[in-house]
């Protein structure tokens, strides 16, 4: 949830991908949000030990996800209206299963390696869709490629290492809902709410 340079490239920004979009007027108090599936532990885990493995420097600083809603600056007073907003789409809808297999780059593209999803696409799609609009909507430089970024602009050779080592990884989950996050000063994002599938409910995390 640092800033990434595109909507591949999720894992420079935290939650979210590309260059943060900003639709606040100078001087307006602003927010840096996303809204991303968390990955559970253990596997989440492991993924960010092997981020750091790595030496991807934002490794502790972007907890593992699938983004849904790259960094995007919100003015402080429209955070209500997000929030109701994400409630909506969460009490309508319901869990899926997500599959991890494998790993898959951007490169030459965006300087990104990534764990691939084998199931769960279409809900990825379907959340995201509803997701940017609203008082969320925004463009995006790229489609749309549910992913879980593993390594991003570091030197090719351990771009090619993470490729290699992560080529047979395999993890199954049930998504619950998703996460909005909030990029804090000291450059970490950090869940603040979680929107659960079906009651429509917002948890402070």
């Amino acid at each position: 949830m640092v800033a990434d340079r595109a909507a591949h490239d999720d894992a420079a920004e935290g939650p979210g991908g590309g260059p943060a979009a900003s639709g606040a007027a100078r001087g307006t108090e602003v927010r840096a949000i996303g809204v991303a599936i968390p990955i559970p532990d253990p596997h989440g885990a492991l993924l960010q030990a092997k981020r750091a493995s790595f030496g991807d420097p934002l490794a502790t600083a972007i907890p593992t996800h699938i983004t849904l809603l790259p960094p995007t600056e919100v003015p402080e007073h429209e955070l209500g209206a997000v929030a109701d907003h994400l409630r909506d789409i969460a009490r309508t809808e319901r869990p899926f299963r997500i599959k991890l297999r494998g790993s898959g780059t951007f490169r030459p593209v965006s300087p990104v390696v990534f764990v691939a999803l084998a199931e769960g696409i279409s809900g990825c799609e379907r959340l995201q869709a509803r997701i940017l609009s609203g008082p969320l909507a925004r463009p995006l430089p790229f489609p749309y490629h549910p992913h879980v970024t593993i390594a991003h602009h570091l030197p090719e050779e351990v771009m090619d290492r993470a490729f290699k080592e992560l080529a047979g990884y395999s993890a199954d989950f049930d998504v619950w809902g998703f996460s909005l996050y909030e990029h804090g000063q000291d450059g970490v994002w950090r869940p603040q709410y979680d929107f659960v599938f079906g009651e429509g409910g917002q948890r402070r995390v």
